[in-house]
């Protein structure tokens, strides 16, 4: 199992973000969370199989429907949370 941390960075709080994350995931099997961080930026804690985790990150970094001048960072987590579902955190 993978277990990444995405953080996109740009215009994406109230553009929708979340909720195109949430469905995407689903679509992909991969379970964790998005939420809105306070310094205006989208956190994404995804896990899953390589290819389903892999495919997520691609996805937003083609960029996210709704998002201008998006930047992507990703770096693995080592938390040892088991998610059963994608969920958006508020």
């Amino acid at each position: 199992m993978k277990r990444v941390l995405i953080r996109l960075m740009g215009k994406v709080q109230g553009v929708g973000c979340r909720h195109a994350t949430l469905t995407k995931a689903r679509t992909l099997g991969v379970t964790g969370y998005v939420t809105n961080c306070a310094d205006g930026s989208v956190e994404i804690l995804a896990q899953g199989s390589n290819p389903a985790v892999d495919s997520l990150i691609a996805w937003c970094e083609v960029g996210v429907p709704c998002t201008d001048g998006l930047t992507v960072t990703v770096e693995e987590d080592q938390g040892d949370d088991i998610y059963l579902d994608f969920s958006i955190v508020r």
